[in-house]
């Protein structure tokens, strides 16, 4: 992990806040007015450094949350919604305000972070795909300067305890929602082709998220198929797919290796007497989303076809999300212990300026004295004084160390470290 140095006000405070708005609190009206991609989250940035007094800043915004986290000694949160509102277009931001929640003191705004980086904080718990997403706007604060010694530290310990998390727990195993689990079981029924061609049919909220979730995974060549065309091409371009009309989803489900339908079997349905004429040597696989159903079950007769159910989707998911859920008390060991090292960093940090000072003071005291009364002495003699005075000096100065070290831990080095400058100041105006 690198070595950051942090003045010594900024570790003696750590102000460090946070402000969130999340489908938690907030219907997907307001998160979609709020939500920011990458050239709006950049401009936000650049607004909040030129007019606000915040020193570092992160700015995270996904479908289902928009949080802004910064170092600042005051509150900026009404500072900050109103550059939200500008960069969005709103009039006013009266409008999102209540939606927000803001986290002021630094602890909890540190551990929000931790839980929405690990995704103990997602909706489908143990999202795989928000550390990324933490990851991108780390590099979006780097590039614009906004990174400091605060969250470059906090951001590595988040990034380690991910590890940990998935190294030692099972929170990051198994697809929890059944869209990550329908694409999961496409993965595994299609491992053994070469680019299997995967048809969605219909893009309601499950179609479309089954689409996104695609996006990870290689050689699938995805087509979709909507009886709005308009929808069906705005996702293909969003997923790297390709559009079909309508009028040719039979062409289509001839076609394909995987079928998945999210139509209600009351407005479209596969029957058997459709695909017989339509299987080819080849096996074929039915993944039936829809409530009711929109694949006839008697499919799985015909010779190479198989047919899973949105029951099926479901208990693959809801057994992951149990392994997950039932993961959390390790996670939440994890980020306590993550926490409290980088506290302990910061409060080491406070001391650290004070101890390289006196150090540097009682190496002069040394020097000046080397100087005075070692002017008659061989080279021998002066090599072996000089090793016996660093010796005792390295020793003075290991016991104020350990001593504001173990003080750190139990929560009282302020007092020690008022104690041994006041000292320091105190010999200083002795020596003038």
């Amino acid at each position: 992990m690198p070595n950051f140095v942090l003045d010594l006000d900024e570790a003696m405070h750590v102000p460090f806040k946070a402000l969130t708005l999340s489908y938690k609190h907030a219907p997907i009206a307001v998160r979609e007015a709020v939500s920011l991609n990458e050239t709006a989250s950049r401009n936000l940035l650049q607004k909040i450094q030129e007019f606000t007094s915040a020193k570092e800043v992160l700015v995270l915004s996904t479908c289902n949350r928009t949080e802004v986290y910064y170092a600042a000694e005051k509150d900026l949160s009404r500072e900050i919604i109103k550059l939200i509102a500008l960069e969005k277009g709103f009039i006013a931001s009266k409008s999102i305000s209540p939606f927000f929640r803001h986290l002021t003191d630094p602890k909890e705004a540190m551990q929000h972070l931790y839980r929405v980086a690990l995704g103990v904080e997602s909706q489908v718990v143990g999202d795989m795909q928000i550390l990324n997403q933490v990851k991108s706007a780390y590099q979006w604060s780097t590039d614009a300067n906004l990174a400091g010694p605060i969250l470059h530290r906090l951001l590595h310990s988040v990034f380690f305890a991910n590890k940990r998390v998935v190294n030692e727990t099972g929170f990051k195993d198994g697809a929890a929602s059944a869209a990550y689990a329908t694409v999961e079981l496409v993965e595994e029924l299609t491992k053994d082709l070469n680019r299997p061609r995967v048809l969605m049919i219909g893009l309601g909220d499950i179609g479309a998220n089954v689409c996104r979730n695609f996006k990870k995974s290689a050689g699938i060549d995805l087509v979709v198929v909507n009886r709005t065309f308009a929808t069906a091409e705005a996702l293909a371009l969003e997923c790297h797919a390709q559009a079909q009309p309508w009028e040719n989803v039979w062409t289509e489900i001839t076609k394909a290796d995987v079928v998945i339908s999210s139509v209600p079997g009351d407005a479209f349905f596969i029957s058997k007497a459709q695909v017989a004429p339509r299987m080819k040597a080849v096996n074929k696989f039915f993944i039936d989303l829809s409530i009711p159903r929109s694949v006839d079950s008697t499919i799985e007769t015909l010779p190479g076809a198989c047919v899973y159910n949105i029951d099926g989707i479901r208990n693959r998911a809801s057994e992951a999300l149990e392994k997950r859920m039932a993961a959390l008390p390790e996670v939440h060991t994890i980020i306590a212990e993550s926490l409290e090292e980088f506290l302990a960093w910061t409060q080491e940090m406070a001391f650290s300026p004070a101890i390289q000072n006196f150090k540097k003071r009682l190496e002069e005291i040394r020097q000046l004295e080397m100087a005075r009364h070692l002017k008659h002495l061989n080279p021998t003699e002066k090599e072996a004084v000089e090793a016996l005075t660093k010796s005792m000096l390295q020793k003075i100065i290991k016991l104020p160390v350990l001593e504001l070290k173990a003080a750190c831990k139990r929560g009282d080095s302020e007092e020690l470290l008022a104690g041994l400058s006041a000292l320091f100041n105190l010999e200083m105006k002795q020596e003038v």
